[in-house]
């Protein structure tokens, strides 16, 4: 038998271990949580999107099942936390107020506008896609400091918008000059809203803004010499001068920070803190502006929003 001290040697090392072990318990998350993702439709971007996710909670149980095979909500685990990532799917939720914690993405204030209670679900949260109207209205006296009179074309979907976006012109010094336009297939609402405007603020309403009336936007933008900024990423590859956006990692960052929280945490709805600029350079030469610096003016941006 080994000497006294020699076993109090042991077991102080035995209780270290333990306390170590101890230690490295209460240092890891004593919970995982479920999360389902869902959507009408599988694809290759809802698959990367889905395991891009799982790699960020790897204590998480991620997964992705389509919607047409599963229950409806109330039939699902209250402990789940659900992801939807289309239309379809938020439709399938409205359907029935109980069932678990409900995250949206993918989705516009107008859509959220078109789909009856969707604001007023007691356990959806709404992870707004377009960009914010201040956000937007920012950029542009970021880049066109000389532009004040703030032109904007709306419709019947879009015409809630107005009173919000005059609110943030307002405090920031621009005017708003709306113009309605019922009928795209008709200029003349254009040419009214060119010749009273300083720039265009394109609202992310697909009525207005689409691959249709693109060519006939963007080609009068350059005939009046008039920028025309958004309404989103897709449409500055197509000929606008600039847009603020959020990309797959800026919402992984939003997901990431949501999920940590218990879900009676969650916001009612909310944009995305972070984003990113896009400019067209060739847009900007052809209207005779300096080129957006993109890393430079989301910088400017996102201090701006940081200040109370």
């Amino acid at each position: 038998m080994g000497s006294p001290s020699r076993m109090t040697r042991i077991f102080y090392k035995l209780w270290r271990r333990g306390l170590l072990l101890v230690c490295l318990l209460l240092a890891t998350p004593a919970w995982s949580a479920d999360i389902l993702l869902t959507a009408a439709e599988d694809s290759p971007g809802v698959q990367a999107f889905t395991q891009a996710l799982a790699a960020q909670r790897p204590e998480d149980r991620v997964t992705f099942t389509p919607l047409q095979d599963l229950p409806p909500p109330s039939r699902l685990p209250a402990t789940t936390r659900l992801i939807l990532l289309d239309l379809p799917a938020l439709d399938w939720r409205l359907q029935e107020t109980q069932g678990p914690p409900t995250l949206v993405l993918r989705i516009s204030r107008l859509q959220a506008h078109q789909h009856t209670g969707a604001l007023q679900h007691p356990r959806i949260s709404l992870l707004w896609s377009d960009p914010p109207l201040d956000r937007q209205l920012r950029l542009i006296a970021a880049v066109l400091p000389q532009a004040h009179r703030i032109g904007v074309l709306y419709g019947t979907d879009s015409e809630f918008l107005l009173r919000e976006l005059r609110q943030y012109a307002a405090s920031i010094g621009l005017e708003i000059v709306p113009q309605r336009w019922d009928n795209i297939n008709d200029s003349r609402a254009l040419q009214t809203l060119f010749r009273n405007s300083d720039v265009l603020l394109g609202l992310d309403d697909p009525q207005l803004y689409n691959p249709k009336t693109a060519k006939n936007l963007l080609l009068s933008s350059y005939a009046q010499q008039l920028p025309l900024v958004g309404p989103n990423a897709g449409f500055v590859r197509a000929g606008s001068l600039a847009s603020t956006y959020s990309d797959q990692n800026d919402w992984l960052a939003v997901l990431d920070r949501l999920l940590d929280r218990p879900p009676a945490n969650w916001p009612r709805s909310l944009y995305p803190d972070h984003f990113k600029v896009v400019g067209n350079p060739q847009v900007a030469r052809s209207l005779g502006i300096e080129q957006v610096d993109e890393t430079d003016v989301a910088a400017r941006l996102a201090e701006g929003e940081k200040r109370p």
